[in-house]
């Protein structure tokens, strides 16, 4: 008796260092990892399988066996004929979830239990019969049409899944369809172009692929891209209105155009203390369906921050002398506000690094300085005036600069 209590207080005084030490050594257990065991007795199976249908997908729940050896229960399938997949639940959950499969019909899914001595279950089968999957509803919406150099893409992901949009063009050299372009997103409205091309018929197909190589049918159409070209600066000329914003510091409208786009040159730049917008105006000397423009900032130590636009808007007119008008801050593209339409609402990317505004780096200033392309809406009218609002810039502040725009479209 007087040795167990002398070596219960030798326990109690160690406690401490055992509890350190317990705690040193813990680690994230996912519920995958084998663990050591010597029972090699086979686990029960899972009983009361049930099905939830899903979009290329099924959950399964079941009851676990009273099995206290139980590890993981194991979901095997075939999604296409071809590639089979494995599927892990921990022991801690009644639900798998099977996923990947390529057509709306009855999969048989295999599901065994597994010991922590990485003994298997007698196997359990069980029908699932997904609903069509996401690539399949993708593929539907997907328009194929003629844009400026090239082709635009839009499709709809109501679902927000993950997917590929695939182009493919004919090539005259190797005489079969080629993968030009792979996009893969997860966002709910896909709408984007592809340029390059010249104006005359091209070869195009698209298709829709998702992470687990499911693949649906392909479109192929024929399409001659619009003409694009750079439009001609030397035509571009101020038109100030009443509404533009005051210019300061001899940063002139008229250096928007002068081909200089560093910040040792002079670009424009509106006074301080104005209201958003801050705006300003020029004629294009041409009437153009635009296609896209491309816009420098500041650079260097401006780069997203000081009078940087960081949110603004193209609005434009074909009048041949447009009238003033007090254009809102928000506005749908194709909007009509007295001789000017809305060609499209922009937000400057965000630092390409991940970093925040004012402690960007070197890589998203050379970001900056190359300037950034924006698309104008295919379809949009042609234009003869060309107007600049900016709602919002890097620092919240009360003015805006721009160094240089370059401007592309079709002249009529």
């Amino acid at each position: 008796m007087i040795k167990f209590k002398k070596y219960l207080k030798q326990l109690v005084s160690m406690a401490p260092l055992v509890l350190v030490l317990m705690l040193g050594s813990c680690k994230k257990n996912d519920g995958y990892n084998t663990v050591v065991s010597t029972d090699k007795t086979k686990p029960g199976v899972v009983t009361n399988v049930q099905v939830k249908n899903l979009n290329g997908a099924a959950y399964i729940t079941y009851t676990l066996p009273n099995s206290s050896n139980l590890l993981y229960v194991l979901a095997q399938y075939n999604i296409n004929g071809k590639t089979g997949r494995q599927t892990k639940a921990s022991y801690y959950t009644d639900t798998v979830l099977c996923d990947g499969f390529a057509q709306s019909k009855d999969y048989t899914v295999t599901l065994t239990t597994v010991s922590r001595a990485n003994v298997q279950s007698d196997p359990v089968t069980v029908t699932v019969h997904p609903a069509t999957p996401v690539y399949q509803l993708i593929k539907p919406t997907v328009q194929l049409t003629a844009d400026f150099g090239g082709v635009n893409i839009k499709a709809l992901n109501p679902n927000r899944k993950d997917i590929g949009v695939i182009l493919i063009a004919y090539d005259n050299s190797t005489k079969e369809y080629e993968v030009v372009d792979q996009n893969y997103t997860g966002l709910d409205t896909i709408n984007y172009s592809i340029r390059g091309y010249p104006a005359t018929p091209q070869k195009f197909g698209v298709y829709i692929t998702d992470q687990f190589g499911n693949i649906s049918d392909t479109t192929l159409l024929t399409i001659t891209p619009i003409f694009e070209t750079l439009l001609d600066k030397s035509k571009f000329s101020t038109y100030t209105l009443p509404s533009d914003s005051q210019t300061a510091y001899g940063w002139e409208v008229y250096y928007l155009w002068d081909g200089k786009t560093d910040d040792y040159s002079n670009g424009w730049h509106t006074a301080p203390g104005g209201s958003p917008p801050m705006q300003c105006t020029f004629n294009l000397g041409v009437s153009a369906q635009l296609s896209r423009f491309i816009m420098w900032e500041r650079p260097d130590e401006y780069a997203y921050s000081h009078g940087n636009p960081k949110d603004f808007s193209i609005w434009g007119s074909n009048k041949p002398a447009p009238q003033d008008a007090y254009l809102p801050q928000l506005a749908t593209a194709g909007a009509v506000v007295g001789d000017w339409v809305n060609l499209g609402n922009y937000h400057y990317p965000d630092p390409p690094s991940g970093l925040s505004p004012g402690f960007t780096n070197a890589a998203d200033n050379a970001f900056v300085s190359a300037g950034v392309n924006f698309n104008i809406n295919p379809g949009s009218p042609p234009v003869h005036f060309f107007r600049l609002l900016v709602h919002d810039t890097w620092s919240g502040g009360d003015f805006a600069h721009v160094m240089e725009f370059s401007i592309y479209g079709n002249p009529q």
